[in-house]
């Protein structure tokens, strides 16, 4: 298996950027001006350096919902970045076009002797990175890409055998051990606005323009970097009970941050920076708690860069033999599922959660995944789709390998004897009820004992709840018990081939 996908190609390795009149900044998923590493080397070595962000057609074109909050955000995120730059006294190009042609075009047409930007490791960004820097090559014109979105990428930190780590607990443990002032030190890249290029002239694309059409995003998220300060500044007092609150969707108690880690109006230096120095200085449990889940990110990265066919295949190949259902009847329990509508209260509500907000929160992210593949018996690539469509904070390694992890056919993964039950992770991180009563109003008068488990309720105190099973709120669409019994046997061929 090639290391990467950019194996023996030039873009595996770059000289370093000399000195050059003009050049293009290319905004991807670092939609920020503070440490910014492509941004800081532009204004470096470039007597002048314009600004871009390209709505890539290729991404936006093949998105089913044209009500989708992911695109409002960056949009938005665009703006303010646009604004931050005209007070800068520059400006951002916005180009609703495919990146491969419009990079190189508007280059061209600037007379931009090179293009900066930052790295991205999903499979199809390198195919455009590979193609944008063939094109620009022809043209005389050269390609830098900067590490900007990991603390650690792609061959940074290996096992002692020179190979990337598919374990996690050693790969963090290589990370904090490397971990050092160097790795978390900010670019400077606002000291030096006064190379960047004027007024761009362009009328930006509206959402209606692309396709698009406005959401609810704004009534939950503020984009853009401001946007991002304020949920860190906020997430700072709560950083310290991390590692307790976070596993109880009822509460406040993680950072909200991951759609601005996504596109970038944070930097993961600033992040990574505020964990380490208040578990080195203060001794915080919750801060090494989040700093292990940004290292979890980097660890997710790594593995799509050096095993990019993990995006479509089970990372361990012999999970590629199980036979998921995929009958008629599969069909309707992957609707109930998405639907929120299982008759299994904690399922449905983090489906409708996510279905309502384009949120879901990470403990319901592991307990809605196995039970899709382990008690409705589905494909996990049915359920990444989906959570690839609605969630605001997609990204491609993240949400495979939580995917491949909950049906144990990843890296690191649990193993597939151990299931989760729906019903004691409910009472567990929902005793109350009060995430079920939120996202199912329809259960709200029952019992904090009965709320997780209504099929289990007396009839004279569903009647006084105004529950009808089968009729306002679902009857569960599988037993537990029983689906558990069959994911054994249908995971026995992965024993099988284990010993043969």
């Amino acid at each position: 298996m090639p290391a990467s996908l950019l194996e023996n190609h030039p873009l595996s390795t770059q000289p370093k950027p000399g000195r050059y009149s003009k050049g293009l900044m290319w905004f991807r998923r670092d939609l920020r001006t503070h440490d910014n590493a492509a941004l800081f080397y532009a204004l470096k070595h470039c007597e002048q350096v314009h600004c871009v962000f390209v709505y890539d057609k290729t991404i936006l074109d093949a998105l089913p919902n044209k009500a989708d909050r992911r695109v409002e955000f960056i949009w938005e995120s665009c703006m303010a970045l646009k604004t931050k730059l005209q007070g800068f006294g520059g400006d951002l190009h916005l180009i609703h076009d495919h990146a491969e042609t419009a990079i190189p075009e508007l280059a061209t047409k600037l007379g931009a002797q090179a293009v900066f930007t930052n790295k991205d490791y999903e499979p199809a960004a390198i195919h455009r990175d590979i193609t944008v820097g063939k094109t620009l090559q022809g043209k005389g014109i050269e390609l830098f890409r900067f590490k900007d979105q990991a603390i650690f990428e792609e061959d940074e930190v290996l096992t002692q055998a020179g190979k990337f780590f598919s374990v996690f607990t050693p790969f963090k443990n290589a990370c904090l051990k490397k971990l050092d002032a160097f790795h978390l030190t900010p670019y400077p890249s606002e000291a030096r606005v006064g190379s960047l290029a004027k007024d761009s002239g362009l009328t930006a694309p509206s959402l209606d323009h692309m396709g698009f059409k406005r959401t609810n995003l704004l009534d939950m998220i503020k984009p853009g970097e401001e946007g991002a300060l304020d949920a860190f500044e906020d997430f700072l007092n709560r950083m310290d009970k991390y590692k307790v609150a976070r596993d109880f969707p009822a509460i406040k108690g993680v950072s909200y941050l991951s759609v601005h880690n996504r596109f970038g109006t944070i930097s993961i230096r600033r992040l990574a920076k505020a964990a380490y120095d208040r578990f080195k200085f203060e001794g915080s449990e919750g801060a090494m708690g989040w700093l292990n889940e940004l290292i979890w990110r980097d660890f997710y990265f790594q593995i799509i860069y050096h095993r990019p066919d993990a995006a479509e295949k089970a990372f361990k190949p012999e999970y590629d033999q199980i036979q998921w259902d995929a009958d008629e009847k599969a069909q309707r329990l992957f609707k109930a599922w998405c639907e929120g509508k299982t008759g299994y209260p904690l399922v449905d509500a983090a489906q409708r959660q996510l279905n309502q907000t384009g949120f879901q929160h990470n403990r319901l992210r592991m307990v809605t995944a196995s039970f899709l593949t382990k008690d409705l018996g589905l494909d996990w690539r049915w359920g990444e789709k989906y959570f690839a469509e609605h969630l605001n904070d997609f990204d491609l390694s993240a949400n495979n390998g939580g995917w491949q992890w909950a049906a144990s056919s990843g890296c690191d993964a649990q193993p597939y004897f151990r299931i989760f039950n729906p019903y004691s992770q409910s009472e567990k991180f929902d005793a109350d009820g009060k995430f079920i009563r939120k996202y199912c109003p329809e259960l709200a008068k029952l019992s904090n004992k009965y709320i997780h488990n209504p099929a289990e309720c007396p009839p004279f105190e569903l009647q006084m709840a105004g529950v009808v099973l089968g009729e306002t709120y679902p009857r569960p669409v599988v037993e537990h018990d029983v689906a558990r019994k069959k994911t054994l046997e249908r995971y026995s061929v992965v024993k099988k081939a284990k010993e043969d």
